[in-house]
């Protein structure tokens, strides 16, 4: 592998947090785009992963001087491929706290960028507020303590510079979390009061946390994709990185002390987000939730499967007309009936071969975020809710970890230890699933959404997946 441009002298200005397939086919490409285009040549990424496993990332990286291929998948069977160079270093913070710590408080580090899931950000899903619960956070909290979560190292790397009359970085949120830069605001500033209550306040005050939307469907990385890569492209790549052609990042232009010309990439730059930002989470990542334990339940395993089920195609549909798109304020420049059908199109590319596990995973992290507000909102309005309903069944279901024909389901979750027992229990206790007021706040309380719940329920236990799709969408 060889980069488009000589990389000597490229000198990080970015520090990412969580490098993964999304990152590394999003902003990732971004920065190489510029540097293509040239100049930026401050402006090269760092990546840094927490956690001992993230040792596979660095070793993969490594290997290549941290080069990568970009593979782009067409629905008709197309690829495109790229040389990606603009990650010039990778730290593993287990190896050298330290080293980490450094580099996120020298000058030279202007932003730092996130993709920690959505659950990383560890707040309430109903109150909204830091937990400081978590053993990992009280850790990173005692005086002298050695960073072991994001917290512990982007605050402790704020005081440093803090201290040392250096300006602080911009904290640049890429995850699916509403007000994704507001939000790490609030819990970054919550980890600092909990060391020194002062530093929180210039956190506060000081810090910028931009909000962003990002969007590109990005499967994890297969070993028929490395196979692809070396026998259709004679490239041999540890870890290369495969997406759809459609890419779209929208970005509050709030850089203190610069940025890269984000919009000569591709980047939308407003001075508001959310519009942009709802209008994804709830049709887009709801809808893949929406597909996702129907879609298995009915005997599928890609997402392109699933959308070419006509009766999936149809809830899809129905959920994003009827339910979804009446809880959004307008999106300037977009239109929402040709945003629909391109998601649409978009979840039916074959090339990509997104699984539905994939998009089964983690989902007390995700519909809490990205479904239940379309609930809340379309309950204070008097909406309907039938099939946003069905979709919380249809996961209620999909966690008692079997199917429906009695085979295992591995059901990924970081609490799956609570959530499976409390599905299998609901064949004697019907509303068990919901009654946990930190995912789903009161709806067990509310006939207007446990009617239709238990209705689905009942028809996914009685009938199956298939027919209660054929019920939902009036048997198409």
């Amino acid at each position: 592998m060889k980069a488009a441009y000589d990389r000597t002298g490229i000198t990080p200005g970015i520090v990412h947090i969580g490098v993964g397939g999304f990152h590394r086919a999003h902003q990732a490409l971004v920065i190489d785009d510029l540097l293509r285009a040239g100049g930026h040549r401050d402006w090269g990424i760092c990546g840094v992963g927490l956690l001992p496993g993230d040792a596979r990332m660095r070793d993969a990286l490594a290997a290549q001087d941290h080069l990568y291929t970009l593979v782009t998948k067409h629905p008709d069977g197309s690829l495109e491929h790229r040389t990606v160079g603009s990650i010039v270093d990778y730290l593993l913070a287990p190896d050298d706290p330290g080293a980490v710590l450094e580099r996120l408080a020298d000058p030279a580090t202007r932003i730092v960028s996130l993709t920690i899931t959505e659950g990383g950000y560890n707040f309430d899903q109903v109150t909204g507020e830091f937990d400081v619960s978590l053993p990992a956070v009280a850790a990173d909290a005692a005086p002298g303590a050695v960073p072991a979560t994001v917290f512990g190292y982007v605050v402790e790397a704020l005081a440093r510079r803090r201290a040392r009359g250096i300006p602080p970085f911009t904290v640049m949120s890429c995850d699916n979390v509403q007000g994704n830069g507001d939000r790490a605001r609030i819990v970054f500033a919550a980890f600092a009061q909990l060391r020194d209550p002062e530093l929180a306040r210039w956190i506060r005050e000081e810090v910028a946390f931009p909000n962003s939307m990002v969007d590109r469907i990005t499967p994890v990385t297969t070993d028929a994709d490395r196979a692809l890569v070396r026998e259709r492209l004679g490239v041999e790549d540890r870890w290369p990185v495969v997406a759809e052609p459609f890419f779209q990042w929208v970005l509050e232009d709030d850089f203190p002390l610069g940025r890269p010309d984000w919009a000569g990439a591709g980047v939308q730059l407003v001075a508001d987000v959310e519009p942009y930002e709802l209008m994804k989470l709830r049709l887009l990542n709801a809808s893949h939730q929406a597909m996702a334990y129907f879609g298995y339940l009915a005997g599928h395993r890609y997402a392109h499967e699933a959308t070419r089920d006509p009766a999936i195609a149809a809830l899809l549909r129905g959920y994003m007309e009827q339910e979804a798109t009446p809880t959004l304020p307008p999106v300037p420049g977009i239109d929402l009936d040709e945003y629909r059908d391109t998601l649409i199109e978009r979840f039916g590319n074959p090339e990509v071969r997104d699984t539905l596990a994939r998009l089964c995973a983690e989902s007390s992290d995700r519909i809490p975020k990205w479904l239940v507000p379309v609930i809340r909102e379309r309950l204070g309005d008097g909406g309907d809710v039938r099939l946003s309903a069905a979709v919380v069944a249809s996961w209620a279901r999909y966690a008692e970890g079997t199917d429906e024909n009695g085979g295992p389901i591995e059901v990924v979750d970081r609490l799956a230890d609570v959530l499976v027992p409390r599905a299998r229990s609901q064949r004697t206790d019907p509303l068990a699933f919901l009654r946990d007021p930190a995912l789903f706040g009161d709806l067990a309380d509310d006939p207007r959404f446990t009617g239709p719940y238990l209705d689905a329920l009942t028809r996914l236990h009685e009938d199956g997946a298939a027919a209660t799709l054929r019920h939902l969408t009036g048997g198409r």
